[in-house]
């Protein structure tokens, strides 16, 4: 008999052709740059940008630690410009940081395109399998390895379409980052238990993506300090 457990079918399975629309809960964001990337040197001085944004999930929760995000996506879900992020124009380091939940058959290609963008790192949210394959380390991580890779403790659970608070899911998921101040071999490091600090009841309001009812980001200091 079928498994039709809610964890079970909420795995990320798409067609090819799919728009792979999984938008990511906004704490799954925040915990990049509180436990991941430039938590102590902060990051309201730099730009970055999210060339897959969907809905704009993940923007909104950037722009509550950027100076600057610019948002697009190759199909229009009426929050962002409409652009071709792997075929249109960039110029090298036009970004501070690039940051995005990528679809996954196109993650490799995201990843090469946003290497020369950004300034300062790429951070990519990838399912854990994507750190998998022998294609894959021939084609990237043998040649530009990643500084960390950062595993969620707790899974982050992706609703097709939507952000769903009670929603589960059987897929592990990690950051994958590429930090171009750092002279370091690869690291595997954890997402601490963060949910339950990060998470806001505004995330899951209608209001959230135009950012009505954006607050202030969580206090780096008490994270850290």
């Amino acid at each position: 008999m079928q498994n039709t457990s809610h964890a079970v079918m909420a795995q990320r399975t798409e067609a090819k052709d799919s728009l792979d629309d999984f938008p990511t809960p906004p704490w799954a964001t925040r915990a990049l740059i509180e436990h991941v990337i430039e938590p102590e040197n902060g990051t309201a001085n730099l730009s970055a940008l999210e060339p897959a944004c969907g809905r704009g999930y993940m923007a909104q929760a950037l722009k509550e630690y950027f100076g600057t995000v610019h948002a697009s996506d190759t199909h229009d879900y009426g929050y962002s410009e409409v652009s071709d992020f792997l075929s249109g124009v960039q110029a090298t380091g036009a970004y501070d940081w690039v940051i995005t939940n990528p679809p996954f058959r196109l993650a490799e290609e995201f990843i090469q395109r946003s290497l020369p963008i950004a300034r300062r790192g790429v951070a990519m949210l990838v399912r854990t399998v994507f750190i998998e394959s022998v294609g894959r380390y021939n084609r990237l991580f043998s040649i530009t390895p990643p500084t960390k890779v950062a595993q969620f403790t707790e899974r982050v659970p992706m609703v097709k379409g939507r952000v769903d608070r009670k929603a589960s899911t059987a897929t592990g998921y990690a950051w994958v980052v590429w930090e171009k101040n750092l002279n370091t071999t690869p690291a595997l490091v954890w997402v601490p238990p963060c949910r339950k600090k990060l998470e806001k009841d505004a995330d899951y309001d209608a209001t959230f993506l135009t950012g009505e009812s954006a607050s202030e980001a969580p206090c780096q200091k008490e994270l850290f300090g």
